[in-house]
């Protein structure tokens, strides 16, 4: 049966610092047997309120710069797939795009998701620093099975999550960095759960711990069970995962099959 394994960590504002903690926890998750290792959002670095966009952009790389290359040789050496985040460059004037990307084990990027909600809301704003993608990515085929990928605010909005099932996902991953706030870890297992149920899949969501984050990176399987919750630790877990447990939940719950398109409308 796959492995995935899932990262919480507390990034420092230092790319170089947690650069080095990302390839120690690729080579950790490969060593325990996973067959995927799935990264927070903001992996690259903690972005304090104070920094400026102008400065925000000028940290920011391409997906063909060193941040994600080391990344991408780490993979290869230790034969795993990876999924992370990173501030990719954009055109527009000091914004960057908050990407997401899956590389296969022979170390090549094989998918790339720019997040398309950003995160204005409960007193932030993302937009003020970033830009936001403008399309979902198919899933990609993968030795878990085909993954589904999403960012954190996106798993508000079910529609996101209910396209990625539509088109064969089996298991959405969500990096996260979710803030804290009132009711905030609740909202967080709530919504990993009905994403989980709704859709008949597995949610895989690795999230930062620390600054101002809540932590609780979770993986719940697609009858809503969480199988692991990470509290306010920092570093892996492992989780086994079924297709044949995904199989069967929507057979006997075929909620995909059961929907009712043809009589939802804006009314």
């Amino acid at each position: 049966m796959p492995k995935v394994a899932i990262v919480q960590f507390k990034a420092s504002t230092t790319k170089e610092q947690n650069l080095k903690k990302i390839l120690d926890y690729i080579k950790k998750a490969s060593k325990r047997g996973a067959q995927l290792c799935a990264f927070p959002e903001f992996m690259m670095f903690y972005t304090k309120p104070s920094q400026t966009p102008k400065e925000l952009a000028s940290l920011s790389e391409t997906i063909n710069g060193n941040f994600v290359k080391t990344i991408s040789k780490a993979a290869k050496k230790h034969s795993i797939q990876v999924i992370g985040t990173f501030y990719e460059k954009s055109n527009k004037k000091n914004r960057v795009y908050d990407t997401s990307f899956l590389i296969n084990k022979s170390g090549k990027v094989v998918s790339k998701y720019r997040k398309i909600h950003l995160y204005d809301a409960l007193g932030f704003k993302e937009s003020k620093k970033m830009v936001s993608g403008s399309k979902i990515v198919k899933p990609s085929r993968t030795a878990l099975g085909m993954i589904g990928m999403l960012i954190c605010y996106d798993l508000r909005f079910p529609e996101m999550s209910r396209s990625l099932a539509l088109s064969g996902s089996e298991i959405l991953v969500a990096p996260s960095a979710w803030v804290k706030g009132k009711n905030k870890e609740d909202h967080w297992i709530t919504i990993n759960k009905t994403r989980a149920i709704e859709n008949g899949c597995y949610v895989v969501a690795p999230d930062q711990v620390g600054n101002i984050y809540c932590g609780r990176s979770i993986v719940v399987d697609p009858f809503g069970k969480i199988l692991l919750d990470m509290k306010k630790r920092q570093g892996i877990g492992v989780v086994n995962i079924s297709l044949d447990k995904i199989k069967k939940i929507r057979t006997v719950l075929p909620l995909l099959k059961n929907r009712r398109s043809d009589t939802y409308s804006k009314a």
